[in-house]
């Protein structure tokens, strides 16, 4: 698998030039994939499996600055505290509750983004505007509870979709959620990151207010099986 190096460096800058952070997907890739972004001073890498992960982690340099994208389930917790930089897909109040509890055991804080589901597609996962508003809420008023967590933003995915007036209208939700939420401020959460935006849809996303965006096939090319 080559690398795009072209194609990476000119969405580098198109991002640098709009103040937006990328996170590499490198889920499926292989560790020489990785190394060689990596050499190009890429530090924010994506992966979808727990497993998977770990087992990067443990290959590739030590600042690497490691997401985890994918649907995480609580008994898998414990495995990435140790090491993750943020995790993005914490889609439930009790997924929380576990990551403080296993960080809490490290002595870390643990920097998440709260998935929020806007598409039109059930196979997304995510909190639906009343859930985020509950969970919003139960932070507000139990933070000391939960002090070794750090809610940095929102997440969320668009429907894979060619429509792209129904992409918009979702990130349009997504950002109006965000910026809804953005003036609560307790001693473990304050909203500075609007993760939103893949290689499908990235651009759009960033003219709807994405600051974060997660790009893996237009920088490593087609993914491995896994």
């Amino acid at each position: 698998m080559l690398i795009q190096e072209d194609k990476y460096k000119e969405i580098i800058t198109e991002l640098k030039t709009n103040n937006v952070a990328l996170v590499a997907v490198s889920k499926l890739q292989s560790i020489n994939d990785i190394k060689k972004l990596y050499d190009l001073r890429q530090r924010d890498f994506g992966e979808n499996y727990v497993q998977e992960l770990v087992d990067k982690q443990a290959q590739l340099p030590q600042d690497i600055r490691w997401h985890f994208i994918g649907h995480l389930q609580s008994n898998k917790v414990k495995y990435i505290v140790p090491f993750v930089h943020l995790i993005q897909g914490v889609d439930s109040f009790k997924l929380l509750i576990e990551i403080n509890k296993q960080a809490k055991k490290i002595g870390r804080v643990i920097h998440c983004l709260l998935q929020v589901h806007i598409a039109q597609e059930e196979t997304k996962f995510g909190l639906d505007e009343a859930e985020l508003d509950e969970t919003m809420n139960k932070l507000q008023e139990s933070s000391r509870d939960y002090q070794n967590i750090f809610i940095d933003g929102l997440m969320g995915m668009a429907s894979f979709s060619d429509d792209v007036k129904k992409v918009r209208s979702e990130m349009k939700m997504l950002k109006s959620l965000f910026d809804k939420y953005k003036p609560l401020s307790t001693v473990n959460c304050q909203l500075l990151t609007l993760s939103m935006g893949m290689s499908g849809d990235y651009a759009l996303a960033i003219e709807e207010g994405s600051n974060m965006v997660r790009i893996g096939s237009l920088i490593f090319g087609a993914r491995h099986s896994k």
